[in-house]
């Protein structure tokens, strides 16, 4: 037994090895970029071979030239705050995929797709840049890495758990509590974590990238309208509410016209 709390202390220890340039957190990296990319990439040309890709329209090329500038954005910070070559191993792509769902996603490494079901919430190039840029910052922030090191950590507390308890109806509570607690206390926290992460990184880039960060908010606004009010209570929810993200993104919009003064944007454009 007190191996595994041995090795459980390794983990955590070596969890707290990388810091991230983006948010000057240490972060969870039970999981090394040299493997998690690959499979990602693997997992994108799967899912491209499996859907139907958008390509020669008008959307499909903002879409593209949208995420060409979010990247540009990211190298630009990245390089002006001492991380250049930060995203040597990442492999761009940005693909319009066919589909009613409402929903974005960038995978580790770099590779993106939109369905055309959220074209319309994002209404404009500024809206798909908010998107963009929000995606991308998942991705920037080592988010799935840590999402699954903190998996990895969460199963192994259990087995723990279950090594110590002998007592076969202690070991039952035991198992519902800590599913139901290292859920809602733990993972549920972490995840909206990052998505507000996600949301500030989001408006930067998308600023930095000389889109008008004012569309961020937005875009929630709409993104409300289409929910119509429908959603769990917060904190049994993976995402900060809506109203939570729209006034933090409220907030943040000024900060990230600032921050791209810096890069000598002054003017921000809506398409």
């Amino acid at each position: 037994m007190k191996k595994l709390f041995f090795v459980v202390g390794l983990l955590l220890l070596s969890s707290a090895c990388s810091t991230n340039p983006f948010t000057g957190k240490k972060t969870l990296a039970l999981v090394p970029n040299s493997q998690l990319f690959p499979t990602a990439f693997q997992q994108y040309g799967q899912f491209l071979s499996e859907n139907k890709v958008i390509t020669g329209t008008a959307e499909s090329e903002m879409i593209k030239r949208v995420g060409q500038r979010i990247k540009v954005a990211s190298e630009r910070w990245l390089n002006a705050n001492g991380h250049a070559g930060y995203l040597k191993d990442y492999q761009w792509e940005y693909n319009l995929v066919d589909s009613e769902q409402v929903n974005a996603w960038c995978m580790p490494g770099g590779k993106i797709v939109f369905y055309t079901g959220i074209l319309p919430i994002a209404d404009n190039e500024a809206g798909v840049a908010a998107i963009m840029g929000h995606e991308v910052a998942h991705a920037l922030g080592n988010h799935g890495q840590q999402r699954m090191s903190a998996g990895m950590l969460q199963q192994l507390g259990a087995v723990a758990g279950n090594v110590a308890i002998k007592d076969e109806q202690s070991r039952a509570l035991f198992n519902q509590a800590y599913g139901i607690g290292s859920q809602v206390g733990v993972m549920l926290p972490f995840s909206r974590s990052h998505e507000t992460e996600a949301d500030k990184i989001g408006i930067y880039l998308m600023a930095i990238a000389g889109y008008n960060p004012d569309e961020a908010s937005q875009l929630w606004e709409r993104m409300k309208a289409n929910s119509g009010g429908q959603a769990p209570p917060e904190f049994l929810s993976t995402h900060p509410s809506n109203d939570t993200r729209i006034a933090n993104l409220s907030e943040w919009a000024a900060e990230a016209k600032t921050e791209a003064r810096k890069f000598g944007i002054t003017q921000f454009r809506n398409n």
